[in-house]
């Protein structure tokens, strides 16, 4: 919501485009956002810092209220994982914890008035700055395209390079028939190419579509005069917290799933 007792602004359009601008450096394809890549690495930093503090004073006898929320939280992802991964992978567990938390802890930002910080960054000399990360498409690309680097790894490790080479040969259309089978394998490997990259390409679009939208309707409401954003603003401040969590278990879901077809070692 606007932090001033006018409308945001009088020109709309100057004031959204403002606001999705990122703070990048370089050209075309190696341009970096500075604005996602430092508030992501701080989201980061602070899990991983939190975690630190907990697991420094853990207590069975006397858990403290951070504990019992971790543990809490432990619990939840674990019982996901062992519903949805089919076999035993150690690292599966502690990669969707990490997934669940940070792309909440991202969308989360979108919880922080929208002139807040580009407000208080101005004072330093910081013209533009994006606060959602998931509101970048490079950062929802960059974790579905590492879930997916991790699907073709475990693919080929569990089925090795011929049964996995075997997924796009004859799948999905199967026949006994060698001819035929000769004749199908142009048609499986189209569609399952296809299959395989609809997987990032859907996490990343739901994932980003959803956050922008989100934050598009924020900078709307900001639009306001100041004494009528409280309503519509606190409002969808509400349902986003359940959207924020719900695009953040979403994707945790996914990856556990796709992980788990990866590590069957049987042909589908």
């Amino acid at each position: 919501m606007s932090q001033s007792l006018e409308p945001a602004t009088a020109n709309p359009t100057t004031y959204i485009s403002h606001h999705l601008t990122n703070n990048s450096i370089g050209e075309g394809f190696w341009t970096w956002n500075l604005d996602t890549l430092i508030i992501s690495a701080l989201l980061a930093g602070l899990i991983m810092f939190v975690s630190y503090i907990a697991g420094k004073n853990i207590d069975p006898d006397k858990p403290t209220g951070l504990q019992n929320v971790l543990e809490g939280l432990l619990e939840f992802v674990e019982k996901q994982v062992k519903e949805m991964f089919d076999g035993y992978n150690p690292i599966i567990g502690p990669l969707a914890l990490t997934v669940f938390v940070w792309i909440f802890l991202m969308n989360a930002m979108d919880l922080i008035p929208v002139d807040l910080i580009p407000l208080l960054l101005s004072f330093v000399g910081v013209e533009y700055v994006k606060v959602v990360p998931t509101t970048d498409l490079a950062t929802t690309f960059a974790m579905s395209l590492t879930v997916f680097a991790m699907i073709v790894y475990y693919n080929i490790k569990v089925k090795g390079a011929w049964g996995y080479a075997k997924l796009f040969l004859f799948h999905p259309f199967a026949a006994s028939n060698p001819i035929v089978k000769v004749i199908l394998m142009p048609v499986n490997m189209l569609m399952t190419t296809i299959e395989e990259l609809s997987k990032p390409v859907s996490m990343s679009l739901r994932l980003f579509g959803n956050m922008f939208a989100g934050e598009l309707i924020f900078m709307l409401i900001a639009l306001m005069p100041f004494w009528v954003q409280f309503v519509p603003g606190g409002i969808w401040a509400i349902f986003h917290i359940l959207v924020i969590t719900l695009q953040a278990y979403i994707f945790m879901l996914l990856t556990i799933a796709y992980l788990s077809v990866a590590h069957q070692n049987e042909e589908h």
